[in-house]
């Protein structure tokens, strides 16, 4: 699978995807959508689609997909290959949601948790195919939230196709776990593939499943931890896990607001003003010279005199 595309830049989001059969611009078709990645603290979650012509749906069966996680990583990619190489009838696309993506979705004022940015992505992705001249008649769905709301949402958003929403939905229909396969194999690859923009020097890799409760991915975070800046962006930072060990393990940073001076509550709480990393005027401990972060050069910040 080339993921070329978003290696180039990790940091925002990525739309992957197959040739469309010419088939399914003129056939009835299916349409699964199912997503990986969805829990862990590490790397993106993929949403993936997957469909053929209705006709098709026996043929789609006999490729022997399955539910992804209960496949190992080589029959997995054994399976695309497959998928990949039935181009006549099967076509596919991903919507790969980067790590800062994510975090930054769910931590923006309004809003927007997980499910919200899981169904948005699932029906960019059905509109994505609609678009392309797919012929839709049939949409199958691995639930995120409850199953029959999901559902009503999906069939208001995309009258005249028959929308199924199930739990377990990869193991129950093979168009669904067809997507199910598109979107493993991508972020399997993304993870292990992963080029960090920071400057992290030779990156230790053995950062386990990337759940929040393996002890790998616990001390991958314990020692990719900067005091200031805080993780790679290949870190969920919205994340509880990564939250809890910012908060005990990073220098605390007071952020300045138009209710009080900054520097006042800084020196009243014993803390650094964030303000104080940009003024010329630096406390004597940030005195010595050093290069200017990637933090700052990225955002085009620098120290000025006056305003």
């Amino acid at each position: 699978m080339d993921l070329s595309d978003f290696e180039a830049d990790n940091s925002v989001s990525c739309r992957l995807s197959s040739p469309i059969p010419e088939v399914c611009k003129t056939e009835d078709c299916c349409l699964g959508i199912d997503e990986a990645g969805r829990g862990p603290v590490l790397g993106p979650m993929v949403y993936g689609i997957c469909f053929c012509p209705i006709s098709k749906k026996e043929d789609m069966k006999n490729l022997k997909v399955a539910d992804s996680k209960t496949l190992t990583e080589a029959h997995r990619d054994n399976l695309f290959l497959m998928l990949d190489e039935a181009k006549s009838f099967v076509g596919w696309a991903l919507q790969i949601l980067s790590p800062n993506t994510i975090s930054t979705s769910m931590l923006q004022r309004a809003n927007y948790n997980l499910n919200a940015l899981s169904h948005d992505a699932a029906i960019d992705l059905v509109q994505f195919a609609l678009d392309c001249g797919v012929q839709l008649k049939e949409v199958f769905v691995d639930t995120v939230g409850p199953a029959e709301k999901y559902q009503d949402k999906l069939s208001q958003r995309f009258p005249g196709i028959e929308v199924t929403v199930r739990p377990k939905a990869d193991s129950l229909f093979p168009i669904v776990s067809a997507a199910s396969i598109c979107a493993k194999v991508a972020r399997d690859h993304a993870v292990k593939s992963w080029k960090f923009a920071e400057n992290l020097g030779e990156v230790d890799t053995d950062y386990g499943s990337g759940y929040p409760n393996d002890p790998k991915t616990k001390s991958w975070l314990l020692k990719y931890l900067n005091p200031v800046f805080g993780y790679p962006q290949f870190v969920r930072f919205s994340w509880s896990t990564a939250q809890t060990l910012l908060d005990s393990k990073a220098v605390p940073v007071h952020w300045d607001d138009d209710e009080e001076d900054g520097k006042k509550v800084s020196a009243r709480q014993n803390n650094t003003s964030m303000l104080s990393y940009l003024s010329r005027n630096k406390p004597d401990e940030l005195t010595h010279s050093r290069d200017t972060h990637r933090f700052f050069t990225e955002r085009k910040l620098q120290s000025i005199s006056n305003l």
